[in-house]
């Protein structure tokens, strides 16, 4: 358990502060967090959960996705694994892909055996659905589309039971504990957690696009802490634009995602003249990439999901709330378009969770294990939370204790200002220019330069990332990944 808070030395600024000492900080309170922070102090540990957010709140709460893995008779991990490495586009590093598919059955199975109640058929068993690059149904949903709201409220559930963790609801992390060596825990506003071991499971930053379907504190804290403390970051170039976010402008229910289940289940993309123009479960990226056309042919700015035929009892917090915005699916098509949904890259971990800073570790968005590539699988990054949450938790609780945390710095996180989303979004949305790449690079925002940096760097067009002036895959960058040091250089390396 915690030692006794120690208010002897001051803080930064001078203002004495407490302290408090744990096996394992654990920052973020999303599915990855919460089950990082279970299965370390279930290995022993005492562990300190920071969450900006009440557990409630968390973005993983409101998820509509599920999780992939292979559980039907006739699928098999090395089916779910080709998927995973076709939707990747050539950049998925293998070892992370052949952990992720052969683990995803245990923890669905584990889930369950916690009481996480899935979707069933009428004879029993788990009623399984199709998504977007999937060439067999194994995705598990809860609620048709409120699996997160399932899973995340019996995760904290099991948190505030266990002794073993303390939870700082609704304290933000400000800095990472380091001295640019080693990671000695986290600070907080009025509170220094020392740690050996670091966990960051603090979401993405798909955020710091102004169109987006993710909540406002997706804007990348975790990884732009981790550069400031010293850690490097990977593939910050790929962001996944998911093509059926609500597009009512002005309004806010702009962006708002509609999961790709729907297309799984029937629903259709029209064109302006009211014809299907792509593939519904392509990959992500390619139906992006062909909504984008559509946009530009018709000169409009969404085109239509037509959801007339689908049964709201499938889907029912979809339609509802789609009816709070004032639509009615059932009747009417629903106006979408691209909106940035899922960021590939972040803190560069091996397939333990550990970063290039040690006691430092990554799970979930956050985090880069090269599992994704350039484009996520569908429903592949909730899977992702549970297993290489596990293995950082065991890992972390390996970490040596041996390490005197050092005086506190001075660098604080400031976050992006609404003139850095903006420019995100304009100069780096779904179809990237070299001239507005090189206009980002100033943006005072670290991370919103280093997407820029990235970018110009990957003179390709694969997965999330597209430019407009290298419009085709580049088999020299096939498997390569780029790699943003602390001081900002970008080297280049493949990951087996």
């Amino acid at each position: 358990m915690a030692a006794k808070p120690d208010r002897g030395d001051p803080a930064r600024g001078g203002a004495a502060i407490a302290a408090d000492a744990f096996d394992v900080a654990v920052v973020g309170g999303g599915a990855a967090g919460l089950w990082t922070a279970l299965r370390a102090a279930e290995g022993g540990g005492s562990v300190c959960v920071v969450s900006r957010t009440p557990l409630s709140q968390s973005a993983s709460f409101w998820a509509q996705g599920g999780l992939a893995a292979a559980l039907e008779p006739g699928d098999a991990p090395a089916r779910h694994a080709a998927d995973t490495i076709a939707a990747g586009r050539g950049l998925c590093r293998p070892s992370a892909v052949q952990v992720l598919v052969e683990e995803a059955p245990a923890a669905v199975r584990d889930l369950r055996g916690r009481g996480v109640v899935f979707d069933l058929e009428d004879n029993g068993d788990l009623a399984l659905g199709l998504e977007g690059g999937h060439t067999r149904r194994r995705i598990v949903h809860s609620g048709g589309s409120a699996t997160g709201h399932e899973i995340t409220s019996k995760l904290a559930a099991m948190v505030a039971a266990e002794p073993r963790i303390e939870v700082l609801e609704q304290a933000s992390m400000t800095a990472l504990w380091s001295d640019g060596e080693r990671c000695h825990g986290v600070l907080t506003e009025d509170r220094r957690v020392a740690a050996p071991a670091t966990v960051l499971a603090t979401g993405g930053a798909a955020a710091l696009w102004k169109r987006t379907s993710n909540p406002w504190g997706a804007i990348g804290a975790g990884p732009t802490m981790a550069a400031a403390a010293g850690a490097e970051l990977a593939d910050l170039e790929f962001c996944q634009f998911h093509p059926t976010a609500l597009f009512l402008p002005g309004t806010r229910f702009d962006g708002m995602l509609i999961t790709e289940a729907v297309r799984g289940e029937g629903a259709n993309l029209l064109d302006a003249s009211g014809r299907r123009f792509t593939d519904e479960l392509a990959p992500r990226d390619a139906v992006t990439a062909a909504i984008l056309d559509r946009l530009r042919a018709d000169g409009t700015e969404s085109v239509d999901l037509d959801m007339r035929e689908l049964d709201p009892a499938r889907f029912p917090n979809v339609f509802d709330a789609l009816a709070e915005a004032g639509l009615q699916p059932a009747a009417e098509l629903v106006p979408v378009a691209p909106a940035a949904h899922y960021t590939m890259g972040g803190i560069a971990v091996d397939l333990d969770g550990r970063s290039s800073l040690p006691g430092l570790y990554a799970v979930g968005e956050c985090s880069c294990t090269g599992l994704h590539g350039a484009n996520r699988l569908a429903s592949n990054s909730l899977s992702e939370c549970f297993v290489f949450g596990g293995r950082a938790a065991l890992a972390a609780l390996e970490e040596d204790r041996t390490a005197v945390p050092p005086a506190p710095g001075e660098w604080c996180f400031e976050p992006p200002t609404e003139a850095t989303r903006d420019a995100v979004w304009r100069l780096a949305g779904p179809l990237r220019r070299p001239g507005q790449l090189r206009e980002l690079q100033g943006d005072p925002y670290p991370l919103a330069a280093a997407i820029a940096d990235s970018a110009l760097e990957r003179r390709e067009s694969r997965g999330g990332h597209l430019r407009a002036d290298f419009p085709h895959l580049d088999p020299s960058f096939d498997g390569v990944h780029l790699v943003v040091e602390p001081n900002g250089d970008i080297r280049h390396e493949t990951w087996r």
